[in-house]
């Protein structure tokens, strides 16, 4: 059953989420949250995942789903495939949504809990059709972080199971299934760990939250953004591997290293303490500010990974190639709108504004554009054909800000033999902002040779620079460094 229409039951943080990631792949939306500020929450959430996803893809980005605020329980489910639960963690209130989304939904319609910590098999207990209940467990952001944990209960269906873990990768995310339910699954008991001990080290005074959050994010956190707990000690056990680290620090397992055995009394003292050190550390950032930072870091990591094919970067990659492939046809008889992007944070230099590197970076993704459109995609590349560039002249025309939209439009000036003429140009809205020229040459990549490309490829791009052919020679072209405008 394929997933077309659904329901979030709950607009807080991860229902917010979930509705931003949902209607970003193409998913309309209905919601429901009885709160009065949950149409403003959720356009905060909505506003926040716009921006987001502006940066994060470079590829063509689905037409956006529609969202409505249901008046009811009821009404939300209605003709639902998917029915998202994020209502606050009591299992009395879920256990009555539930029973109100089985009055109206289809007996198919998949149910998928968030919570962070109960049992699928409590959650399911009194519904009608418990096969379809699952829990699929985000985090926060939902719109970027791709992991997403599939817990079954006791009456969970393997069908209900394996939809779910069909649907989510479509969503640009990483269904992991836990291979047993126990309260608050895999992420969060990890996260209560460590939670647990921070909450010691700041009552007895060993560090401050500033202090405590400084040794993370600058130290073990860039480790486990990208290798998680396990790779990260294996590398740590050197050419001897695993283990060899487990021989050399198994017996710290019998030192007082750690206070997870204990608890400290989570009194007034506590969260006083906390609360005000943390208010020193970051309260002088509106809250909105904070979740625009934070996601323009995820975006950069995710894009550094992205560029070495590992982790959530080879998860974006595998995205980006769905989404490409998606993409509808395009108009050849005009330039070919080739990359799009609203400008990170981390393209900006010391003068504010687009460094010149990330102005090659943007023409080099409108030529891969262009190679996919006249066939040269990863399937073509693995087989061994490709382009190279071999001469390119960029005019930088104008300033480019941060958050600014930009997108590359692509001309086919020449098409002869091996070689191939490109003019990329880019603007935001009717502002041109800078041009490219490139010359690029089909390669063999087994021989590292020119040579000839296909002839299905050949066919096509000499299909475009026919159509292009009959367009005006754009201004500027052929020009050298240093030339006289005029």
């Amino acid at each position: 059953m394929t997933i077309r229409n659904t329901a979030v039951l709950g607009g807080g943080v991860i229902g917010a989420g979930w509705v931003a990631r949902l209607i970003e792949n193409g998913h309309d939306v209905a919601v429901f949250d009885p709160a009065p500020d949950a149409q403003r929450r959720l356009e905060a959430a909505l506003a926040n995942a716009d921006a987001a996803y502006a940066k994060l893809y470079t590829a063509p980005r689905r037409p956006k789903g529609q969202v409505r605020m249901a008046g009811s329980v009821a009404e939300a489910c209605a003709g639902a495939d998917l029915i998202v639960e994020a209502v606050p963690e009591r299992i009395g209130i879920k256990h009555r949504v539930y029973a109100e989304a089985e009055d109206s939904a289809a007996p198919d319609a998949l149910i998928a809990s968030s919570t962070s910590g109960i049992r699928p098999s409590d959650l399911q207990a009194p519904l009608r059709h418990p096969e379809r209940l699952l829990v699929a467990h985000p985090f926060n952001p939902v719109y970027l972080l791709p992991v997403v944990e599939i817990v079954g209960g006791k009456r969970t269906s393997e069908e209900a199971i394996a939809r779910a873990m069909a649907f989510y990768p479509t969503l640009g995310m990483k269904p992991v299934r836990i291979r047993r339910e126990i309260e608050a699954f895999v992420a969060d008991r990890l996260l209560e760990a460590l939670w647990r001990e921070a909450l010691w080290l700041i009552r007895d005074g060993i560090c401050t939250t500033q202090e405590l959050d400084d040794i993370v994010r600058y130290g073990f956190g860039l480790r486990w953004a990208q290798m998680g707990v396990f790779d990260t000690y294996r590398v740590a056990g050197g050419e001897a591997g695993m283990r060899h680290f487990m021989a050399q620090f198994g017996p710290c397992l019998k030192w007082p290293w750690t206070r997870l055995t204990d608890v400290p009394e989570f009194d007034d003292a506590l969260v006083d303490l906390i609360a005000g050190q943390s208010d020193a550390q970051s309260g002088h950032i509106p809250i909105r500010q904070l979740e625009r930072i934070r996601d323009d870091n995820l975006i950069a990591i995710q894009k550094a990974l992205q560029g070495t094919g590992w982790g959530a970067g080879a998860l974006l990659a595998e995205h980006e190639t769905r989404l490409a492939a998606e993409a509808p046809e395009p108009d050849w008889t005009g330039p070919l709108p080739t990359f799009a992007i609203r400008v990170p944070a981390h393209w900006l230099d010391y003068n504010g504004h687009m460094t010149e590197s990330r102005y090659l970076e943007a023409f080099a993704l409108a030529t891969d554009g262009f190679m996919r459109m006249v066939g040269l995609d990863a399937e073509a590349i693995a087989a061994g054909h490709s382009l190279f560039t071999a001469e390119t002249h960029i005019r930088h025309l104008a300033e480019v800000s941060r958050e600014e939209d930009i997108a590359v439009t692509t001309q086919v000036i020449a098409a002869q033999g091996r070689k191939v003429h490109l003019w990329h140009a880019m603007r935001a809205g009717e502002r041109l902002l800078a041009t490219a020229e490139h010359l690029l040459i089909h390669m063999d990549l087994r021989r590292r040779a020119s040579a000839d490309p296909p002839p299905a490829v050949r066919r096509r791009i000499d299909h475009v620079a026919a159509l292009h052919a009959r367009l005006p020679r754009p201004e500027g072209i052929g020009r050298h460094v240093g030339q006289p405008k005029g």
